[in-house]
């Protein structure tokens, strides 16, 4: 739980009042390798903290899964669209190893967003998590495979560790024997 108190602490620092109520509402949670925690047609209605672990998001694109990112530790993960709408998810989450998370429900979240200074932390992240993504695929689908693989290996070493290669070369949208070609060439 203090590590994540620490992530949000870098966003907006805490007063005790807060702190607590966070400690309250996030739960525990422990994920077998290969458990689903957010399925397909399924309304998301939690927020995951991962305190260890990697989850991978998918979906089925033609038939086939599609990898999307994987999260790892110190991440915050849920289906968006889902969670913040309350609809059914398109997504697919999946632990890629056995992982513990602090998981907040929707219910608890709106309990926690009448703390001022919970609601400052949830807007700052969620501004920095929106614009990440917005410059992350800007830039990401003008790189090459390779420079897609070096660009994961040097601002996200632990998805090159944890995650599998079928699901990297997903994510980087080449097969995986190209993927095997790439890691090659650059050891």
């Amino acid at each position: 739980m203090n590590e994540l108190i620490t992530v949000i602490n870098s966003f907006q620092k805490l007063d005790a009042d807060t702190e607590n109520a966070i400690r309250r509402f996030f739960v525990e949670e422990k994920f077998k390798k290969n458990e689903f925690i957010i399925q397909e047609h399924k309304i998301c209605d939690k927020i995951y903290f991962i305190s260890s672990g990697a989850v991978r998001r998918f979906c089925f694109e033609n038939d086939e899964e599609v990898t999307k990112w994987i999260y790892t530790d110190n991440q915050f993960v849920t289906s968006m669209s889902s969670f913040f709408e309350q609809k059914p998810s398109f997504e697919i989450f999946q632990v890629c190893e056995d992982t513990v998370v602090y998981s907040l429900s929707y219910s608890n979240e709106q309990l926690l967003l009448e703390y001022p200074l919970f609601l400052k932390f949830h807007l700052k992240q969620l501004r920095h998590y929106l614009s990440s993504i917005n410059e992350f695929h800007h830039l990401f689908r003008l790189m090459t495979a390779e420079k897609k693989y070096l660009f994961l290996l040097e601002s996200f070493p632990q998805i090159i560790q944890k995650a599998k290669l079928k699901h990297i070369a997903s994510l980087i949208g080449v097969s995986q024997e190209t993927l095997s070609r790439i890691r090659a060439s650059i050891i």
